[in-house]
């Protein structure tokens, strides 16, 4: 793994710790001046189901409150970009993601694969239809995952080293939705909850080997959100939500700030 800009600068200062008071200070400061990160990806890193959206990021739904923001607001690089858009697939990164990537990019974070493995049709088939064709949506979702995902990927992993080549690349995966046997007395069958969640599995596997193949970091939610997911009685993810369709099966403000970011936070 690539130790980024940003851990090689801490390292540095505490190295330095004989230093001055002042002098300690002003290598901080140099430090945070030329640090830069990039936040890209999709709805789960906009993030969407937080609230708090920035009315200038339009449809996009980005949110102060999403692991992005919060990360940056701790620590103040001298340059956040946040393009992160709920709805993005690969093709959208590569054609509106990537322009604030440069030589001097030294974190980017991203989530993506989700929309373009189908996900959100998924879903909508395993809500509205039965259990068998749920299951048949799910593995259609696997199958495309195993033939065409992983090229997507590629592509978008390549535009980012070749943007940013000095940068320390932190690709985020997607939680399990449902506790199995939790607390849920309605909606989908057991049978569907359990095919989501291998399915969720399923796409982590194949995000995780790309970005291995690229020399970047996979960072898995799946621990962090285990007790957590719908059906759990302390979800930091939006069930079915009727009034705000967008808003479900994605993280809450809690699950950006105490699932997303602290998973973030410790591989970037």
């Amino acid at each position: 793994m690539r130790l980024s800009r940003f851990a090689t600068l801490t390292s540095a200062l505490l190295l330095a710790a004989g230093a001055t008071l002042f002098g300690a200070g002003q290598a901080a400061a140099s430090a945070q001046a030329d640090f830069g990160y990039a936040a890209l990806g999709d709805s789960y890193s906009s993030g969407v189901g937080s609230g708090n959206y920035d009315s200038a990021s339009g449809n996009c739904k980005r949110s102060s409150r999403a692991y992005p923001a919060l990360w940056a607001a701790a620590h103040s690089p001298q340059t956040f970009s946040f393009t992160a858009c709920s709805g993005a697939r690969t093709g959208d990164v590569l054609s509106g993601q990537l322009g604030p990537l440069n030589s001097g990019t030294d974190l980017v974070s991203i989530t993506i694969g989700g929309n373009d493995a189908g996900f959100s049709d998924v879903m909508t088939t395993c809500v509205l239809q039965s259990e068998s064709t749920c299951v048949n949506r799910v593995n259609q979702a696997k199958a495309y995952v195993d033939s065409t995902l992983p090229g997507q990927l590629d592509q978008v992993y390549n535009a980012i080293s070749s943007r940013a080549p000095a940068a320390h690349v932190v690709v985020l995966g997607y939680p399990r939705f449902y506790q199995l046997n939790g607390s849920c007395i309605a909606g989908l069958s057991e049978g569907e909850r359990s095919a989501i969640n291998g399915a969720a599995d399923y796409l982590n596997a194949a995000i995780a080997k790309r970005a291995a193949n690229h020399g970047f970091t996979f960072a898995s939610v799946t621990a962090a959100f285990t007790g957590h997911e719908i059906c759990s009685g302390s979800a930091w993810l939006h069930s079915l939500n009727w009034a705000d369709i967008g808003e479900s099966y994605h993280p809450t403000a809690t699950g950006q700030s105490s699932g997303y970011l602290p998973v973030f936070a410790g591989k970037a």
